[in-house]
C-alpha cells in the first residue's frame, strides 16, 4: 500500500457543486453542516440503473446499529436519497462492475483506515463463486454488504483530502439509464473530465471525434463477402468504399477515392489492422469489412462504457507496475510513466467474471504443481478415469485426499504440466495467477482467449528474471535450473510488484493510437444495458 497510489474518485457528470467550504473559524469539511440531498423519485425500476430496491427502514437500521457518526449517517442518506435507494454495488445478477472497481481500487490504495474482515470475506465468496450470484433485495447478507461497501466508498472519498463536491460522490455509481448521444454529451461537458486521469482525458478527445462523425458524417455498410481478400494491386468499388471510410476516421490521409488497391491504402489498412488487435499484413479480409462496418455511433458507445470503467483505476504508482489488459491480450510492465517492456498473454475463462481487479505479485513458483480445480475434475477426469483405469499415471497426476466427495488431483511437474515451468502468485480474490504453459502455440494467434487456464505469458523466463533481479542468489543460470528440475520451489520476491487486471475494449495508447478491441466476455454489451435507454 502506498501514499502515491491514491485516486481522486471523479463521475462522469461531475457538477460544480460545494457542499461544505472551510467557514471561518477554520474547521474541516467533517465539521461542517451538511446538505443532504433531497429523495429523487424520479428514479424507478423502468429507469434504473441497477434492478434492486433497498428499503429505508434497512439503511436507517444500518446506521443505528453502526452507530455512524452525524456527518456520515447525513452522507449515507444523501447518498441513497439521490439514488431513489436503488443499489449501488448490486444488481439481479450479483455484484456490478462498480463494486469490482472500487474493490479494486480500494484494494491498490494506501487507505486502510477501515479493514473490515467480515465484509472481506463476503466480497471474496461472492466474487469467486462460493455463494448464490443472484442477489435478493432483502437477503440481509446482500442488504449489509451493500450498506458496508458504500460506508467504505464515502470514507475513502472523505479521506482523501480532496475538494470534490457530495454531488460528485453521489453519481460516481450511475444511477439511471440516460440516451446514448445525452451521455456522451454530458461527458465532454463535463468541466472536470481532464482531473481523473490521463487514459479518462485522452479516450474523452477520441470520443468527441467519434461523437461528431457519428451525428454528421457516418459511414455507409457495405455487404461483407466470406473468404474474400484484396491486397495492393487489385481494383474493385469496394476498394473504394474502404479509402472513403478509412478518410473518415483518419488512417487514410489522402483524398483519393479511386477503386485501386494503391501504396497508400496498403499503409492504411496496416494502421487500422495494428489498432484493432491484427497483426499489420495490408491485406483486407472479411474480418477487416466487418470491423469497418461498425456504426460510428456502436463506437461511441463503446467509449462511453470504457470511460465508466475508467473511473476506478489508480493513477500512475511511481514504482513497478505491471498491468494486463484481458482483450488486448497483452500484459505491459511499467516504472512510473516508463514502460519497461511488453508481452503477450493468453487468458482463459477464470477471468470472465470481473473487468477489474489487483494484487501484489509477491511469490514466483518454479516446476509447479498443477491443482485441478474441481470443475476439471468433475466433468473431465472422472469420466476419464472410468474409460481408463491408468489415466491419472498416463497423465502424471496424483490423487491427494478427497474433498467435498471428489478426490483431489494435482499433476506432477514435467512437459504435460498445463502451468509450464513456472508460476507467478498475486493473492486476489479470484485466484487468477501468470503461469508459463505447455501450449506454446497459442500465441500465434491474434484472439487468444481459451477455455482453460488462467493468465499465461509469452515469455515467462523473462518475467522470472525481471521479477527476481534484485536478487543475487537467483541468477539467470539457477532460474533456468529451477524451472527445469521437476521439483516445486516457492521464491519470495523481495519487492512485491503491484498488478492490475483491467477490461478496456477501447483506450488510447502512449503513442497516441485510438485502439479497439473485441468484447470476448460480452462486459461491454451487459453494460451498455444498463447504462442507455437505447443501447447499440
Amino acid at each position: 500500500m502506498r501514499t502515491n497510489h491514491l485516486l481522486i474518485l471523479i463521475t462522469f457528470g461531475l457538477f460544480i457543486f460545494s457542499y461544505g467550504c472551510k467557514n471561518k473559524t477554520g474547521k474541516n469539511q467533517q465539521e461542517e453542516a451538511i446538505t443532504v440531498t433531497p429523495r429523487n423519485t424520479d428514479i424507478t425500476p423502468a429507469n434504473a440503473y441497477n434492478d434492486l430496491f433497498l428499503d429505508t427502514s434497512d439503511v436507517n437500521k444500518f446506521i443505528s446499529q453502526q452507530k455512524l457518526n452525524d456527518t456520515l449517517a447525513k452522507r449515507l442518506i444523501s447518498f441513497y436519497n439521490a439514488r431513489n435507494f436503488q443499489y449501488a454495488w448490486f444488481d439481479g445478477q450479483g455484484l456490478n462492475e462498480q463494486a469490482y472497481g472500487f474493490r479494486s481500487l480500494y484494494d491498490y490504495s494506501v487507505d486502510t483506515s477501515e479493514n473490515n474482515k467480515a465484509l472481506e470475506y463476503r466480497l471474496n465468496a461472492m466474487m469467486n463463486g462460493d455463494s448464490d450470484s443472484a442477489a435478493s433485495p432483502r437477503d440481509a447478507n446482500i442488504v449489509k454488504t451493500e450498506l458496508q461497501l458504500t460506508q467504505r466508498f464515502i470514507n475513502y472519498f472523505l479521506n482523501n483530502g480532496t475538494d470534490r463536491s457530495v454531488e460528485g460522490l453521489e453519481h460516481t455509481v450511475p444511477a439511471t439509464k440516460e440516451e446514448l448521444l445525452k451521455k456522451a454529451e454530458a461527458i465532454l461537458k463535463d468541466k472536470n473530465r481532464n482531473d481523473i486521469n490521463n487514459n479518462y482525458t485522452a479516450l474523452t478527445k477520441s470520443l468527441e471525434q467519434y461523437l461528431d462523425i457519428a451525428k454528421k458524417s457516418p459511414w455507409d455498410t457495405v455487404i461483407v463477402e466470406k473468404k474474400k481478400r484484396y491486397k495492393k494491386g487489385d481494383s474493385t468499388a469496394l476498394i473504394g468504399w474502404v479509402k472513403k471510410r478509412l478518410q473518415i476516421t483518419g488512417e487514410y490521409p489522402e483524398k483519393d477515392t479511386t477503386t485501386v488497391f494503391n501504396d497508400g491504402l496498403e499503409n492504411a489498412v496496416k494502421v487500422f489492422e495494428a489498432t484493432h488487435g491484427h497483426t499489420p499484413k495490408g491485406i483486407i479480409t472479411d474480418t477487416l469489412l466487418r470491423e469497418m462496418n461498425v456504426p460510428a455511433i456502436k463506437l461511441v458507445e463503446r467509449m462511453v462504457v470504457n470511460l465508466q470503467r475508467m473511473i476506478w483505476a489508480p493513477s500512475t504508482p511511481e514504482g513497478r507496475l505491471i498491468l494486463v489488459n484481458i482483450p488486448e491480450f497483452a500484459l505491459h510492465v511499467w516504472k512510473g510513466k516508463n514502460k519497461e517492456f511488453d508481452m503477450p498473454v493468453v487468458v482463459g475463462k477464470e477471468g470472465k467474471s470481473t473487468t477489474m481487479f489487483s494484487g501484489n505479485l509477491n511469490q514466483v513458483v518454479f516446476s509447479p504443481y498443477w491443482n485441478l480445480p474441481n470443475s476439471i475434475v468433475r466433468e473431465e477426469v472422472l469420466p476419464a478415469m472410468a474409460r481408463n483405469k491408468n489415466y491419472l499415471s498416463d497423465k502424471n497426476m496424483e490423487v491427494t485426499g478427497e474433498r467435498n466427495g471428489l478426490p483431489v488431483i494435482r499433476q506432477l511437474p514435467g512437459e504435460d504440466n498445463p502451468l509450464g515451468k513456472v508460476k507467478f502468485l498475486f493473492p486476489n480474490s479470484f485466484n487468477i495467477y501468470f503461469h508459463d504453459t505447455n501450449q506454446k502455440y497459442l500465441f500465434q494467434k491474434d484472439q487468444r482467449a481459451f477455455s482453460h487456464g488462467c493468465i499465461r505469458l509469452g515469455d515467462p523466463v523473462k518475467m522470472a528474471n525481471y521479477l527476481l533481479a534484485d536478487n543475487n542468489t537467483w541468477t539467470a543460470e539457477r532460474i533456468d535450473s529451477a524451472m527445469n528440475s521437476g521439483k516445486e520451489k516457492y521464491v519470495r520476491v523481495k519487492d512485491p510488484v503491484p498488478v492490475l487486471i483491467t477490461y478496456y475494449t477501447t483506450w488510447v495508447d502512449e503513442g497516441g493510437k485510438l485502439q479497439f478491441r473485441e468484447d470476448i466476455y460480452d462486459h461491454d454489451t451487459y453494460m451498455a444495458r444498463k447504462l442507455f435507454t437505447d443501447p447499440k
